[in-house]
């Protein structure tokens, strides 16, 4: 009997420490769930938080865009008026600075019904084609020299050859027709002119 209180008592203090154990892993599952659940909470505010800030910033970035695309739009429009006005209103210095000019043929006109004298008809019209050709100097024409100067396909424009006897004469220009022009370094119009053969 001894042996059999002997085994029913180690039996009980298995069964003891078995539900001593039970009771221990029971309560680290529910501290263990406690934690689980406390950082899926923690994860969801973060995550939440996150998803806050991530769309505050998005409104921002928003924001920044809608203005820079409104600027830009702006500046376009106001790029497209003062081309369209410097379109309209480019010539307006040169056309200006040609009015006195103008008024001196005005004058010369007046004079010519008036006076019948050539030699003072002759200078005023030699000092308005002077004051002409020098406004529009001012403006950066310029006109192309012909006179002895060897053609050249880039200023020139030939529109007849002419037999020379003179051998220095061949690839020089004789005649000029028309008088060409430049505007700041630019060929507006190719001198028409006779080239020697």
């Amino acid at each position: 009997m001894s042996t059999k209180k002997h085994n029913n008592k180690e039996e009980q203090e298995i069964q003891a420490k078995d539900t001593v154990e039970e009771q221990n892993n029971q309560t680290d599952k529910t501290t263990l769930q406690a934690d689980e659940e406390g950082k899926v909470q923690r994860e969801e505010l973060t995550t939440e938080e996150l998803l806050a800030a991530v769309e505050e910033e998005n409104e921002k970035l928003r924001d920044q865009l809608l203005r820079q695309i409104a600027e830009f739009d702006n500046y376009r429009k106001r790029t497209l008026k003062e081309k369209a006005e410097l379109i309209l209103n480019g010539g307006e210095k040169t056309l200006s600075s040609l009015l006195p000019i103008l008024d001196d043929l005005e004058r010369a006109e007046k004079n010519i019904q008036e006076n019948t004298n050539i030699e003072t008809l002759k200078e005023g019209l030699d000092l308005v084609f002077k004051k002409f050709r020098n406004t529009l100097e001012k403006q950066g024409l310029k006109a192309i020299e012909t006179q002895n100067q060897d053609f050249n396909t880039d200023f020139h424009e030939a529109i007849a050859m002419v037999p020379v006897t003179d051998g220095e004469q061949k690839g020089k220009i004789i005649d000029c027709v028309q008088t060409g022009y430049m505007l700041n370094d630019k060929v507006i119009r190719h001198a028409k002119v006779a080239v020697g053969q």
